[in-house]
């Protein structure tokens, strides 16, 4: 996950999802039997920060003409604005001089980038696609049909 989510893959976004849900699906069959619910929703957190700090560097990249990074700012300004985030906030917000990663885990992009938002865009949820798979705990571990010895 750390591969395709790495800010210098130039994947578009819908690749991105695409690529991620393969991984996860196939390593949560694998791990379906265990109990990992408390480690998923860690990584959970992790993976929508590493998605949030991807859209943060394309907004970024897109726009490198300049080298006063004048482009840039505005980029991120008009999107921000696309968003729904007022202007004052806005403004400051795309000048911001933190890192990307400071910023994928701050109210700038956790406010913007939602979970809601990126489930609309394919994102789907690491533990809530593992509750659909993982067998309750009422449900015997071998469901084969019984035959019977005559």
């Amino acid at each position: 996950m750390k591969e395709i989510t790495r800010k210098t893959k130039p994947y578009s976004f819908d690749e991105r999802m695409k690529k991620l849900k393969e991984i996860f699906k196939g390593w949560l069959q694998y791990f379906r039997m265990a109990n990992i619910t408390g480690k998923l929703k860690t990584l959970d957190g992790w993976l929508r920060n590493r998605i949030r700090y991807c859209i943060w560097h394309h907004w970024c990249r897109a726009c490198e003409i300049t080298t006063n990074g004048s482009n840039k700012r505005e980029r991120k300004r008009k999107n921000l604005l696309r968003l729904g985030v007022n202007k004052t906030e806005t403004y400051s917000w795309s000048r911001t001089r933190m890192g990307g990663w400071a910023v994928a885990q701050s109210p700038i992009m956790g406010t913007t980038i939602t979970i809601e938002r990126l489930k609309k865009r394919g994102y789907e949820s690491l533990s809530e696609y593992f509750l659909k798979i993982s067998p309750s705990c009422s449900e015997p571990p071998y469901t084969r049909p019984v035959r019977t010895v005559v």
